[in-house]
């Protein structure tokens, strides 16, 4: 029997210093009771996506996650897939499964959950929106979780992308207007239902179809989205994609305080290392001005949105809980930082 679904399959190209994301689609039979091992590997030519050369094109998509397609535009499934060369392996491109090995080589077993706040900028013609053609607008301060037609610009397109999110099955938490006019937010990540796959590889697999999302209804609009750290040059806030992030043991309210003790100086022994794969130009957003912590310092502190890491004023009273990595920019890769947050914290080494 028949059972013809029109599938849109996306992945990570080869693209440097920041990986882009990619789809094309193709209509499938699928079982009435299938699985992601129903959607079939699938070539495409790597030579136009920076993973391969000309005389040998061809590279593989293996599926590994899926979700309903929630556009309304005729498809039934978005599948996110891995990239692998033509013998089966990993292609060098493949982040998600640098944190597969890490996950395998014993993280899985510290439970991580992780949930990610990403920021980004609507962009038209080159000028932030809501911006005037020529000039600056007034200084941040009302715009940040605003109302009105003088400090919110995009709401729309902030609002469909939440819509087609939750329609598709997405772990989206929430999202708000951010401090620099033409800047929003949103968080994906665990919404305090524990039947939900919080771990760090589903959530790290729904920020990318979250962003491949906001990319797609970009295009209805007429509206760049921007993931630069540093989107407007001078006294404006950054974008980043603050990551927060808890293990069992932080969770608990016997181990909570001292797991959260351990794991800072764990964090700040390996900084560099995290700095390193937190996003391009990073430097440009870390200045330790505009709620940020200097690129080249460590610290935590309880509330502290200057800081490296910040423990939210209730885990700090409580003494367990979550911790929030506010280092990771709005460009950074979530398997990336997810692979770096779990490596460090359970002391696992990682080559990236």
């Amino acid at each position: 029997m028949k059972n013809i679904k029109i599938v849109e399959y996306i992945w990570l190209d080869g693209s440097k210093p920041t990986g882009q994301i990619r789809s094309k689609s193709r209509a499938i039979n699928l079982p009435p009771n299938f699985t992601i091992n129903d959607f079939p590997v699938w070539s495409f030519d790597g030579s136009s996506t920076n993973q391969a050369t000309g005389n040998d094109s061809d590279c593989l998509l293996k599926p590994v996650n899926y979700v309903i397609d929630g556009l309304g535009n005729g498809g039934d499934y978005l599948v996110l897939c891995e990239v692998q060369n033509p013998d089966g392996t990993d292609h060098d491109s493949n982040t998600r499964a640098k944190l597969r090995k890490i996950l395998d080589q014993g993280g899985k077993d510290l439970h991580l959950w992780v949930g990610f706040e990403q920021e980004y900028t609507m962009f038209r013609r080159n000028i932030p929106l809501g911006w005037p053609e020529h000039g600056f607008p007034g200084k941040q301060g009302p715009y940040y979780c605003g109302v009105g037609s003088e400090q919110i610009f995009g709401r729309d397109l902030a609002n469909k992308h939440r819509q087609i999110c939750m329609a598709s099955g997405i772990m989206y938490y929430g999202m708000n207007a951010e401090v620099m006019p033409g800047q929003w937010e949103y968080q994906i990540g665990y919404r305090g239902v524990d039947s939900e796959d919080s771990t760090a590889l589903n959530i790290s697999d729904h920020m990318w179809i979250a962003r491949w999302l906001m990319h797609r209804i970009s295009e209805d609009y007429n509206i760049h989205i921007s993931h630069d750290n540093k989107p407007v040059k001078g006294d404006w806030n950054g974008a980043g994609m603050h990551t927060n992030f808890s293990t069992q043991e932080l969770r608990s309210a016997i181990t909570g305080k001292k797991a959260m003790q351990d794991y800072i100086t764990r964090l700040e022994k390996n900084h560099h290392m995290h700095i390193k794969n937190y996003g391009d130009k990073l430097e440009e957003r870390l200045t330790g001005g505009h709620e940020t912590s200097a690129i080249s310092d460590f610290s935590a502190g309880d509330a502290d949105r200057g800081c490296s890491i910040r423990i939210p004023r209730s885990v700090a009273e409580k003494g367990f809980g979550y911790i929030e990595d506010r280092r990771p920019g709005a460009n950074a890769d979530p398997y990336l930082v997810s692979a770096l947050i779990l490596a460090t914290i359970a002391e696992i080494k990682i080559s990236l």
